[in-house]
């Protein structure tokens, strides 16, 4: 899947122009928590949100200067504060680092971008101009529409069990894990030990997650690695 498949395409913007308070009711009116902001030609220039409106001196929010923030942030950080909280027009408070995707971009580059900035929405942009947009709300309907595992017919065990360990394979906290796996009738049974819960769960995760699969009954032992100095003791 690529940006252009999942965005939304009808996108709020404001120019840069508009009035805090005619951000803040756009946002309001459209139940949204942020959106790009356009100049005249209707490329982008920067975004706003929520975040950008908390700070604010007509509801008393506003960061309240101290003299040992002073000695920890320079005069030009204190001065981006005030103008956060007194600006009059969406340009004097949006974020103005644009950070956007190519509508042809996959959805890992998308999310390891919106993980990597830590934003919540980003816009997808066609040759500069934006043409929709992506937020966590757009990721968690694909995840709702989609099926793992989906049986598209049926497969033998013999299949099915080489699928797990070529699974296992390329994981590198899976252990090797050949003579621990036995398929029947579609379910797979894991044997074996392993030294955490974590790696247990991931192992069970990952059988579930091969096509074919019809269920994983779960007989992994964990022994942690002191409890193995004290086998045969």
């Amino acid at each position: 899947m690529k940006a252009g498949d999942i965005m939304t395409r009808n996108v709020i913007t404001i120019d840069a122009d508009s009035t805090v308070a005619e951000a803040a009711k756009r946002m309001l009116d459209h139940r949204i928590s942020g959106m790009p902001v356009v100049d005249p030609q209707g490329r982008v220039i920067g975004v706003i949100s929520e975040g950008d409106l908390l700070r604010r001196a007509e509801t008393g929010t506003e960061r309240r200067a101290s003299w040992w923030l002073g000695l920890f942030a320079g005069a030009s950080s204190q001065a981006e504060h005030f103008t956060k909280a007194h600006g009059r027009t969406v340009r004097d408070v949006m974020s103005a680092k644009l950070i956007s995707v190519d509508e042809n971009a996959p959805l890992n580059e998308v999310v390891h971008l919106m993980e990597s900035r830590r934003i919540k929405r980003v816009p997808v942009l066609r040759d500069h101009d934006v043409v929709g947009i992506i937020s966590r709300a757009n990721l968690m309907r694909v995840l709702a529409t989609l099926e793992p595992g989906a049986v598209t017919g049926s497969v033998d065990d013999k299949t099915i069990r080489e699928r797990v360990l070529a699974a296992y394979a390329e994981q590198p906290w899976a252990p090797d894990f050949g003579e621990n796996v036995v398929v029947k009738d579609g379910v797979v049974h894991l044997w074996g030990s392993v030294r955490t819960e974590s790696q247990r769960n991931a192992l069970v995760v990952g059988a579930r997650n091969v096509e074919g699969v019809k269920d994983v009954v779960d007989h992994i032992d964990v022994v942690s690695p002191v409890a193995e100095g004290f086998v045969g003791w």
